[in-house]
């Protein structure tokens, strides 16, 4: 299999519910067996170029083209198996019910002989570090399992043009360096042309020969040689939300810790009879940010749901402290959704999950009228305005990019302003400058005497935000908490 060589000719794409186009005037060629990282700001473009190159942007009820982009001089859209895409939300990636069949399911569409096609899905799975039974059921895996599985689908394909929408957002740092010299080893190999969107130049940069920066709602602001992007607009791109290296973050703060707020007791939490963390005990306190880390798959996101009330634990306890529990119960689990509003609010790990209306502004409203707050539309201004999304106002929640829609969770969740803040990856697919306003948000929640829990990966965001950590270690009894 050799390289594709993609063609962009004035290319640009207008969602069908905007009135301006997310791309416009994009022009570049890609040769066969180059490795490209494309860059912009939150919001450019990225993610719907890279639908674009594979084939799958939609049709003309979707959206208005203009342009066109070619792999090997045919239509994109008129290609397949030539380009293989692995998007941002892992869940979107998952097809099947068990980790085999899913990696299995493109090789069988492109008819190869079943004997390699199970070659090739051991093969894959290995190169990702996905060491489990063939017949593991795909929804027991952890978010940054599923985006492994979605890259040892792609890879099992062997195709012309690799595609990688944030490919490392919900990893581990052992997975990162993982996939990245998967990736590495493979393009190597095989000579594919390899596309990926990032944030963060640093995190590709070692396997990327050439950079290509999207303007918002333009074409190419900066295209070429890896040193030379860097070099010439460096400066420029970290003041325009591009993660630089050298251009580091700083928070001015003091944490606090104040009155415990919520107890967790020899909690164990699991999926099913499948227990996946047991006997961890934990403090939620005023005042106080606390990061929870570990492995993919180490249940961290099962364990701030029963922390968040959304579901009960397996054994032990989470109990509100008295002044802060509503009278009803000291289990958040037992409470209404309306106790919950004003007390803890959960940001979810695949932001979309939480959308249930037709706009961006319709989406923010939800919470303040639930709760009956006076200042309700003041405070679907003032969170518009502070996430950068009062441009995005009348937009549908489904059309916004993956960066977007995390601001737009995290903003729905403020609405009301709750007590505690549960948070899953909160940082995932944010800019610098997206970065740095939700990390201010959640510190100035924080100052003002409320709580944040955040499960992340994010080495910036624990350095700065990490007052206390829980890190939860894979398959074993006992989670312990550092401060």
């Amino acid at each position: 299999m050799t390289g594709a060589r993609i063609v962009a000719e004035g290319w640009g794409w207008r969602h069908a519910s905007r009135r301006s186009p997310a791309l416009r005037g994009v022009d570049f060629t890609i040769e066969a067996g180059e490795r490209v990282l494309l860059l912009g700001p939150s919001g450019a473009g990225k993610s719907t170029l890279l639908a674009a190159m594979a084939g799958v942007l939609g049709g003309a009820d979707e959206g208005d083209e203009s342009g066109r982009i070619t792999v090997d001089g045919t239509p994109a859209s008129e290609l397949r198996g030539r380009a293989s895409l692995v998007l941002q939300d892992p869940q979107a990636n998952t097809i099947l019910s068990r980790i085999g069949d899913d990696v299995a399911f493109g090789c069988e569409n492109l008819r190869i002989p079943r004997e390699e096609i199970w070659r090739r899905v051991d093969s894959a799975l290995g190169a990702v570090g996905l060491q489990y039974p063939l017949g593991r059921s795909t929804t027991q895996l952890s978010g940054g399992e599923r985006q492994r599985l979605a890259l040892a689908g792609v890879l099992a394909m062997q195709p012309g043009l690799l595609l990688l929408d944030e490919p490392t957002a919900n990893l581990d740092p052992d997975g990162i360096t993982e996939v990245r010299e998967t990736v590495d080893r493979t393009v190597a190999t095989t000579g594919t042309t390899l596309i990926v969107v990032e944030h963060r130049v640093d995190a590709w940069y070692d396997v990327i020969d050439r950079i290509i920066v999207l303007e918002p709602g333009g074409g190419v602001l900066a295209d070429g040689a890896k040193e030379t992007v860097i070099a010439q607009h460096g400066d420029a791109l970290a003041a325009r939300g591009v993660w630089i290296p050298g251009h580091p973050i700083s928070l001015d703060r003091a944490p606090n810790p104040g009155d415990v707020l919520l107890q967790a007791s020899e909690v164990a939490v699991g999926f099913g009879d499948t227990v996946v963390q047991q006997g961890v005990d934990l403090s939620v306190r005023a005042g106080e940010s606390l990061v929870v880390t570990g492995e993919n798959g180490a249940g961290k996101t099962t364990f701030v749901r029963a922390l968040a009330g959304l579901t009960p634990p397996m054994t032990g306890s989470v109990t509100a402290e008295r002044g802060f529990a509503p009278t009803r119960s000291p289990h958040p689990y037992r409470w209404r959704s309306r106790d919950l509003l004003t007390r803890i609010g959960t940001v979810f790990q695949q932001p979309e999950h939480q959308f249930v209306s037709a706009s961006v502004r319709e989406e923010l409203a939800v919470g303040p009228r639930v709760a009956k707050l006076r200042n309700a539309d003041a405070v679907v201004d003032r969170l518009l305005e502070s996430l950068r999304l009062t441009h995005l106002a009348e937009a549908h929640p489904f059309t916004l990019s993956g960066g977007e829609q995390r601001r737009l969770s995290v903003a729905t969740v403020l609405a009301t302003a709750p007590k505690v803040l549960v948070l899953d990856e909160p940082t995932f697919g944010q800019d610098r400058t997206t970065w740095r306003e939700l990390a201010l948000m959640i510190a100035e929640h924080v100052e003002s005497g409320g709580a944040a829990v955040s499960v992340t990966h994010d080495e910036q965001f624990i350095r700065l935000l990490g007052d206390a950590r829980l890190h939860l270690t894979k398959r074993v009894p006992h989670g312990g908490m550092l401060r």
